[in-house]
């Protein structure tokens, strides 16, 4: 069968980003023709040349929509509105797909997806990787002059028209739930595949080995956005706090995104503080498996506690423990399971403390959460288990009744 897939945000593990969206895509087209409609933004930030930018069965229809991290909420807006305008005149015009599957974020991408299945009498799947609009308007993206009941009212929307609702987390869940009770809805985690490191050869990892610093026996890494989610200012705090305390540990953060300056000038100032050049996903799963401990931080913000961090996957399925400061259900997960520990969202004192306990406990404690890491995420995230899942909640509805209204 055709499945189109709304995605703007399309990379490769060649990228340094998560490594789902592209699993996804390339299942898929083992056993379907599938068409991507996206943008060309993250071809500049490929740095490796170990994946086929389109896995065999998919074929890409690329707009020059350019995106980054660092833009001002107005550009964002347009980059989004772009890229949903000229993905509704394509879909508008391909030979008609099977079904679509439209993925956030943005919002736009996944109304661009329900109005070319509701014109084309198609059924189609909402995949909600961020909650909005709750996010932009959280993080003051969005003025209140009538367009937060207007967003959130196409919100409820989307969720009712779609064939099937998936998230990432089961916090996505709930709120999808509540907000379209009526509406199929399933959880999909991210997941994660340790099966890419064997794409990582000896150069790379001699490579990732010369950032580091032999005289410090612990690594405590940060892997992903600098973004304005991301509570950086207080990973850096927490950080400083932390190597002033101890001569024996490292702190390196690697990614790129609209704080990358306060991280370059922490690394310059402090020589236990280093920034890596953003890396390749199968290299940062090797960085992880470095690791003796990963951060995990976000700013406090209701609409955070659900979000599903690729990071936090990644970090437990090489067995690297955790330490997060989202409320919702990370926090239940590491908890549970004894992979990783909770500090309070932005207290940098709180973090770099719980690091310091976590490092001085005894080896055999800290062997055991290793282990705990590695069992959590092969029983509840597979990332193999989630697609096949997925391709056949994907083939499901394709063969059921048209979307709703």
């Amino acid at each position: 069968m055709h499945i189109a897939v709304f995605l703007q945000h399309y990379h490769t593990p060649d990228c340094p980003t998560a490594g789902r969206p592209y699993a996804l895509v390339e299942r898929l087209g083992r056993d379907h023709e599938v068409t991507v409609i996206t943008t060309r933004a993250w071809e500049d930030t490929r740095t490796a040349h170990r994946f086929p930018w389109a896995p065999s069965g998919v074929d890409l229809v690329r707009f020059d929509v350019p995106y980054a991290n660092t833009m001002s909420a107005p550009r964002r807006l347009g980059a989004f509105l772009h890229y949903a305008a000229r993905a509704v005149r394509n879909g508008l015009q391909m030979s008609r797909p099977d079904v679509i599957l439209g993925s956030s974020t943005p919002l736009t991408a996944a109304a661009a997806a329900g109005l070319v299945a509701r014109t084309r009498g198609v059924p189609w799947i909402f995949e909600v990787r961020d909650l909005w609009p709750a996010f932009p308007i959280q993080m003051g993206a969005v003025p209140d002059v009538g367009l937060h009941g207007l967003l959130r009212w196409g919100e409820s929307r989307l969720y009712q028209s779609a064939a099937h609702v998936v998230t990432v987390s089961p916090d996505m869940e709930r709120h999808v739930r509540v907000r379209a009770p009526n509406a199929p809805a399933t959880t999909l985690a991210y997941g994660a595949d340790p099966t890419v490191l064997e794409t990582v050869g000896e150069e790379a990892r001699r490579s990732l080995t010369e950032h580091l610093s032999p005289e410090r026996r612990f690594l405590v890494l940060y892997a992903g956005t600098f973004g304005r989610a991301n509570a950086i200012p207080t990973l850096l705090d927490a950080a400083r706090r932390l190597v002033d305390a101890r001569s024996d540990v490292l702190v390196a953060l690697t990614g790129r995104g609209h704080h990358a300056p306060l991280v370059e000038q922490a690394a310059r100032r402090h020589d236990a503080i280093r920034r890596l050049p953003p890396l390749p996903y199968p290299d940062t799963l090797a960085l992880f498996e470095r690791a003796d401990l990963s951060l995990v931080p976000f700013l406090d913000r209701p609409v955070l506690a659900a979000n599903a961090p690729s990071k936090f996957f990644d970090s437990l399925a090489v067995g690297t423990p955790v330490v997060v400061t989202n409320p919702g259900w990370t926090r239940r997960f590491v908890e549970r399971h004894g992979c990783g520990w909770f500090v309070p969202p932005e207290s940098p004192e709180a973090l770099a403390n719980r690091v310091r306990t976590v490092l001085t406990s005894p080896a055999d404690a800290r062997t055991r959460a290793v282990h705990n890491a590695r069992d959590a995420a092969r029983r509840h995230f597979d990332r193999d288990v989630m697609l096949d899942r997925y391709t056949a909640l994907v083939e499901d509805v394709a063969e059921g009744p048209p979307s709703r209204e």
